[in-house]
């Protein structure tokens, strides 16, 4: 556990290092890489799928998003399913411009889930770990302003390239079910297990005066709170701020966001740390809910001006993740958009 806690916090200091030597070509350089990606996977397509994956820039299909079930919330786009082997290639390869080999790592361990939970038969649906959709909306060129999706049970994420240099990579949800495999050649697995622990190192680290003020409710809430909503509600930042931390607890906190933006890309990641050293690390307020006992029912929030983390562990008898982090003014790219568009004579 102690190497495991030093190894993260050495991320944590590379993180911040990045943020301090920021240029931003680098993030241009990211932009364009996801154009050329978007462009070999969308031109090895068939003109059927073609149509079937694009999308005008300015459909409402864009700002669309949710984690449930396809049965439960139809999407638009080309599925796994529907792909050849050459194609897949391509789609992985659009995918690892926007994620860490962390982060795709996480979005292979969901997908293995989903067999799991069909091989069970436990769900209500029947899982399919090829419904997910990958949708473009707009051109992907470089300079361009473009997004693209890659959504289905448990994975929903968004990014959006303005102007061909920055990259906006919100609202980007995980979820684990189960959370811990706790039986058969897939024991021990956990998808999104740094996220728990990590939050509950925190909680435990706070002094019992501290846990009362984080402390938000002795029920977790059944679901993250915000669920689906857009543009997502700015939530009270109750519970704990990190300007009560001592040195030890605000690195926690760091660590903490850290199992968050280490699943972006490099260039997505010290974009949301820039967010975070702007507006202040103190800024940040932490909330928990429910107990902190290893396998119950619990919830965490953390929260900052511009963005907001949820997590929550109660369904299936608390063996049930779902994940989020949003940003309270450029999900999708809104206020981004809405500063080029206003900068821009072409508009």
């Amino acid at each position: 556990m102690r190497k495991a806690l030093e190894f993260a916090r050495v991320l944590v200091r590379a993180s911040l290092l990045c943020i301090l030597l920021t240029a931003p070509a680098v993030l241009a350089q990211n932009a364009d890489d996801m154009a050329q990606a978007g462009k070999r996977f969308l031109a090895a397509l068939t003109p059927t799928q073609h149509t079937t994956t694009t999308f005008a820039f300015s459909d409402e299909e864009r700002l669309r998003w949710h984690f449930i079930p396809p049965e439960m919330h139809p999407r638009g786009g080309v599925t796994l399913k529907e792909l050849d082997a050459a194609q897949r290639e391509l789609a992985s390869a659009l995918l690892m411009t926007g994620l860490s080999q962390r982060g795709y790592m996480t979005y292979t361990d969901i997908v293995t889930l989903e067999r799991l939970l069909n091989a069970l038969g436990q769900d209500q649906f029947a899982r399919d770990p090829e419904e997910y959709y990958l949708s473009v909306f707009g051109n992907p060129e470089a300079g361009g302003t473009w997004s693209w999706r890659f959504e289905g049970h448990h994975i929903s994420l968004h990014f959006t390239v303005v102007a061909g240099s920055i990259t906006v990579s919100t609202p980007t949800f995980f979820g684990s079910n189960p959370a811990l495999v706790r039986e058969g050649p897939l024991q021990g697995l956990r998808a999104l297990g740094s996220k728990e622990d990590a939050g509950r190192a925190l909680m435990t680290a706070l002094s019992t005066a501290q846990r009362a003020q984080a402390l938000i409710s002795d029920v977790a809430p059944r679901d993250i709170v915000t669920g689906n909503t857009h543009p997502v509600d700015p939530l009270s930042p109750i519970g704990i701020s990190a300007q009560e931390f001592d040195a030890t607890q605000l690195q926690l906190c760091r660590e903490l966001i850290l199992t968050f933006t280490s699943q972006m890309s490099d260039q997505i990641a010290q974009l949301r740390w820039q967010k975070i050293a702007a507006d202040g690390i103190q800024s940040v307020t932490f909330a928990w809910a429910g107990v902190l006992e290893v396998g119950m029912p619990h919830y965490y929030r953390v929260q900052g001006p511009s963005f907001l983390i949820e997590y929550d562990n109660t369904q299936n008898n608390a063996n049930h993740i779902h994940a989020v982090w949003r940003d309270f003014t450029d999900d999708f790219g809104r206020d981004l958009l809405r500063e080029h568009y206003d900068n821009s004579s072409a508009h």
